[in-house]
């Protein structure tokens, strides 16, 4: 069986996980996460009761109940490489012993919800709106350092977004992931849903130009009007592929929704989007509860 060193799963003098500084037990197996840390907050206080708060960094953890149920709300700070560290280390935290350094003979599946903010990229997704992500498109190439099998993931669906979109040889290669359908099916219903693409920055990567030129201006009008089988790219965020794909490979169940707080088509942007946050918030809580 192989044990994990001291320099790969790395623990607080306290037992606690690195970066989020959580011990075993001290996690829901529903967890929800934020970008925003002070959202942790805002969503906390619609819980019943609160067992557990910490905060170490960009990464907050409240776990307490709602409606009875035990759920958890952390915030990742922003991107994907975040993600990298909160899915593998809430993995640890559930399919680890940290004492022995070694995996668990049972495995245990979280489900992991992210609620964020996003910009559609369809003229006809209003703004203050919800969209949820039936498929996560990663342009930040996180998940090609882990060895996994294509077939888990949308290959054909990725290769002819890059042939689409005429992808540039020196950008990471674009991947596909869809989402949990247990929580597709149970979170997202009724709701407007596609391709997520999550990109790695916010400026260039999402097609913003402010004082560096941008290497292809045109990007956004490619990803925009891509077609696959009748689904489309609905919005950009930033953290939803690394979701989608450590999850996928790790056995957790993920799922993304975001309000959307600007239409870049029409280049709209929301005049109350905590209103439209609000909603959001309170409408997961209640059909993760339900």
């Amino acid at each position: 069986m192989r044990q994990f060193k001291d320099s790969e799963l790395i623990l607080n003098p306290d037992g606690s996980i690195y970066h989020l500084k959580l011990l075993p037990g001290q996690i829901a197996s529903n967890i929800i996460v934020v970008g925003d840390q002070d959202r942790v907050s805002m969503i906390s206080q619609y819980f019943d009761t609160i067992e557990h708060k910490v905060q170490n960094r960009e990464f907050v953890t409240h776990t307490g109940t709602y409606r009875g149920k035990r759920l958890t709300v952390l915030s990742t700070g922003i991107g994907t490489d975040n993600i990298d560290i909160v899915v593998n280390e809430l993995d640890a935290l559930v399919n680890i012993d940290l004492d022995k350094r070694v995996e668990k003979a049972e495995q245990t599946a979280l489900n992991i919800i992210r609620l964020g903010t996003s910009g559609a990229l369809q003229p006809d997704i209003a703004v203050d709106t919800l969209v949820a992500s039936r498929y996560g498109l990663g342009f930040d190439g996180l998940l090609h350092f882990y060895a996994y099998d294509e077939s888990l993931f949308e290959s054909d669906m990725a290769e002819a977004f890059a042939l689409h979109t005429k992808w540039a040889k020196k950008l990471p290669f674009p991947y596909i992931v869809e989402a949990s359908d247990q929580l597709f099916a149970s979170v997202a219903e009724g709701l407007t849903s596609g391709i997520t693409a999550t990109a790695n920055g916010f400026y260039g990567p999402q097609g913003r130009e402010l004082r560096l030129p941008l290497a292809n201006r045109r990007l956004n009008e490619a990803i925009e009007s891509f077609r696959f089988e009748g689904k489309r790219v609905t919005n950009f965020e930033m953290e939803t592929s690394a979701l989608y794909g450590l999850g996928k490979l790790l056995g957790h169940h993920t799922l993304t929704i975001c309000a959307i707080i600007a239409n870049r088509v029409r280049k709209e942007y929301s005049k109350d989007y905590q209103n439209t946050i609000k909603m959001m918030v309170e409408q997961v809580l209640d059909r993760l509860t339900a």
